[in-house]
């Protein structure tokens, strides 16, 4: 069905980083502040609102297909706000009737008001920061809630007619032991998510769980490979389809939004630290609210670094997005788009099939295995050292 009565309009998506927090999580090394000062998210939301307003002339030939509210956690800057961003978008930009509208939680900041709001304004789709079911794990990681919230936060959501709920788990945590990740994947299917995101802890250098590291039982990497795997099973026995190397989900339910990352459609991301793909060009937004909100408001830069992509450069990052989802990458499609064989990236791929790694479905398509999930850094690496040469 045409869009707008124009078919002719290419699929857009919106990103908002809202990089306000409650508190900081031990592992957490995405741009968020935990201040509450009116002032401040006023401001925020004033520059939000002018970028965009500013940059919807730029796109008549797009129609906004997804918008997603991520951070920080959106809720605790407050439905007011969200939905006053909401509407500037839809002011500013041409945006479907049947969009995905999503915005991540925290179970401590999901309240009656807040689902009532958002659910009002047009909000389809809740990603809950769930992590785990422990809540001596949750307190080691310096997540703001416990599990009963949590279950207590899908309650609300479900009472508020939001039939699209994504869970985001992690496994790898702090003493978590492959009998307790599987656990925590059976009280969660309880709560019949469509949506679960599953992502192995990484310790990433800057954050507090860096510094402490060494002495809070991580798994190693075999436990996390264990932990990864048995999520494939589990979920799988239960009606969820993989359908990338993190995410899962009932039929029908896959993350719009995200499909626009791994399968190089653009986006707009507006808010500090936000990245965007447009007009063949990626560019990212600099990581200080301060220097975001000046920029905006007296039309400075605001840009961090702008990056024109080469079409091989494209090639190597349809390669390697393609590959991180389960329905993998078409050689004739990549032969037609970027003008190079596929025939040498073939031949090693046939090595990975004959290892386990991959494999070949009868319309001629490549795709990993989930033994292949696990090394496919080390198999993209590879490929992209081959497309080099060729």
């Amino acid at each position: 069905m045409a869009l707008f009565g124009n078919k002719n309009k290419t699929p857009l998506g919106i990103y908002i980083h809202v990089p306000f927090c409650r508190s900081k999580c031990q592992y957490c090394d995405f741009y968020s502040l935990t201040t509450r000062e009116d002032k401040v998210l006023d401001a925020y939301q004033n520059a939000v609102c002018a970028h965009i307003r500013e940059t919807g002339p730029l796109a008549p030939d797009y129609v906004v297909d997804t918008i997603y509210f991520g951070g920080g956690t959106p809720t605790f800057f407050g439905a007011d706000g969200m939905a006053a961003i909401l509407n500037t978008i839809r002011k500013s930009f041409k945006v479907s009737h049947s969009a995905e509208i999503t915005f991540e939680a925290n179970p401590d900041s999901v309240s009656d008001r807040l689902l009532r709001r958002l659910r009002s304004e047009g909000f389809n789709r809740v990603s809950l920061g769930i992590q785990c079911d422990d809540d001596e794990i949750l307190k080691k990681l310096g997540r703001p809630h416990n599990y009963a919230q949590a279950v207590a936060a899908v309650d609300r959501i479900r009472r508020y007619g939001f039939k699209n709920l994504s869970v985001d788990l992690m496994y790898g945590l702090p003493g978590q032991s492959l009998q307790a990740w599987e656990k925590t994947l059976q009280n969660v299917l309880k709560l019949r998510p469509e949506h679960i995101s599953c992502y192995g802890l990484k310790v990433e250098e800057g954050t507090p769980l860096y510094e402490y590291r060494e002495f809070c039982n991580l798994a190693d990497d075999d436990t996390q490979a264990d932990m990864y795997l048995s999520a494939i099973d589990i979920l799988r026995q239960h009606g969820y389809r993989q359908y990338e190397i993190s995410n899962f989900c009932r039929k029908g339910n896959v993350s719009r939004h995200n499909l626009k990352y791994w399968n190089g459609d653009p986006y707009l991301g507006f808010g500090p630290n936000a990245s965007s793909d447009f007009g063949g060009s990626r560019f990212t937004i600099v990581r200080d609210l301060k220097k975001y909100i000046d920029g905006i408001r007296h039309g400075g830069q605001v840009l961090e670094e702008v990056q024109e992509i080469a079409p091989r450069e494209r090639a190597g990052e349809h390669l390697m997005m393609r590959l991180r989802t389960a329905s993998g990458i078409d050689p004739k499609v990549y032969e037609r788009r970027y003008l190079l064989p596929f025939a040498p990236l073939e031949t090693y791929l046939e090595e990975c099939k004959e290892r386990g790694l991959a494999t070949k479905t009868y319309d001629g398509r490549w795709h990993l295995t989930p033994n292949g999930f696990l090394v496919s850094n080390s198999i993209i690496s590879d490929l992209l050292l081959i497309q080099e040469q060729n």
